[in-house]
């Protein structure tokens, strides 16, 4: 920075600014006395434009949408909130998250051992994410995520000017080893999702909780957050980490199980994190609509949804193709949720491929960090009839598959 000064003529100070301008929006990554380099994209690049366009009459299975088949009726829940606001309206003031579902979620958290604390409802997933990041981290933090992991939060942390450390992948969710290196690094904030991982489908075991759980007892200052999106959508059980570490969110999204376009998520941590995360929404959107969370209390309270049904016909999709898979030579992943993950030798030539034979898939690249290529397939618009049909155009795009899990 001293150098540069001199070179333009300008105040050292003012080259720091610059530096760390650059740093927060994401243009540069920093660290420490290795130095700053130019990140390959801006942060605002998402990897969603690595979207493949479907050719006519194929088929598309890269979106990561649910069956909107199995999605409840939005209608007779809104109207009946809708008749509730019209008898209650929420004013300037007021208490912006519904009591009702801050009792139901509380209910179900509790039975589930997530931790006593305090709940808030921010306008789904990511948001409630980038909202607890931004309450404990600076720019130039250090983050551990998946690696494969969800490609929104993978664009996120360096959209808030922080840094990713990748923690690798297996069935059972992060590897233990990974995180430790990832920890010992500096990492200071983990993000974890608890099941239905995207893009692997991983859950975290009971034994898996357990070490992951003892890693972080070691580091007791790291910010947790556990995305919880597959509630609703899974029979595997929750075993959650909070609770080892000073500050913790657990997330539910109401997405998955009832419609991505409800976008509202149950927040649920230690009392600072919470109330730091509702200090800055009043300062922002001031609150998620009552009227939504109203809607959403109605949907879970009355059996909008068969969460057993919905969990057995994408599980019985999901093992399916896999089955189908393994049939053929070609390893794939999918413990639970509504992707299959399948290791690739060649990314692109596989994506081209399964294109030419009218099978859209999201390549890798948009979950991936560090780890090896790989294709992640949404089972949930899959019939009965699509499997074999599906699998033989993978396992003629793949082959050889690679003889390896994650990375």
């Amino acid at each position: 920075m001293r150098e540069l000064a001199t070179r333009l003529g300008v105040n050292p100070n003012t080259v720091a600014a610059a530096y760390r301008t650059l740093r927060e929006r994401g243009v540069i990554e920093t660290a420490g006395r290795r130095g700053s380099r130019v990140r390959p994209k801006p942060a605002t690049t998402g990897r969603e434009e690595l979207r493949v366009e479907v050719p006519a009459g194929g088929r598309d299975l890269s979106a990561g949408n649910p069956d909107p088949a199995l999605l409840p009726r939005l209608a007779p829940a809104l109207a009946a909130a809708a008749e509730e606001g019209d008898r209650r309206p929420v004013l300037y003031g007021d208490d912006p998250v519904d009591p009702e579902l801050v009792r139901t979620a509380r209910a179900e958290l509790d039975a589930d051992g997530v931790p006593e604390g305090p709940l808030t409802v921010t306008s789904g997933s990511l948001d409630a994410i980038e909202r607890v990041l931004a309450a404990h981290l600076r720019p130039g933090d250090a983050v551990a995520v998946e690696d494969p992991g969800w490609g929104s939060v993978l664009d996120l942390v360096p959209a808030l000017g922080l840094r990713t450390l990748p923690v690798g992948m297996d069935d059972d969710g992060p590897r233990p080893e990974d995180l430790r290196r990832a920890l010992e690094s500096g990492a200071r904030a983990l993000i974890v999702t608890d099941r239905a991982q995207n893009p692997t489908g991983a859950s975290v075991t009971a034994t898996r909780a357990r070490a992951l759980r003892a890693i972080l007892r070691d580091h007791p200052r790291t910010l947790l957050i556990e995305d919880d999106h597959g509630h609703g959508i899974v029979d595997l059980p929750l075993h959650p980490l909070a609770g080892v570490t000073h500050h913790w969110a657990v997330i539910r999204s109401a997405s998955k199980a009832y419609g991505p376009d409800l976008r509202v998520a149950v927040v649920a941590g230690d009392p600072v994190t919470v109330d730091r995360v509702r200090g800055r929404q009043r300062l922002g959107p001031g609150w998620v609509s009552v009227l939504l969370q109203r809607a959403v209390v109605r949907l879970w309270t009355q059996g909008a949804v068969d969460r057993a049904a919905v969990a057995k016909a994408y599980g019985a999709r999901r093992d399916a193709l896999v089955d189908a898979l393994t049939e053929r030579g070609v390893v794939a992943h999918g413990r639970s949720g509504m992707n299959v993950w399948v290791p690739v030798p060649d990314e692109t030539g596989a994506v081209a491929r399964l294109l030419q034979a009218g099978w859209a898939v999201a390549p890798g690249a948009r979950f991936r960090v560090s780890s090896p290529p790989g294709i992640r397939i949404t089972i949930s618009a899959l019939t009965e009839q699509d499997i074999s049909l599906l699998a033989d155009a993978v396992a003629a795009a793949v082959r050889p598959s690679p003889a390896r899990v994650y990375g």
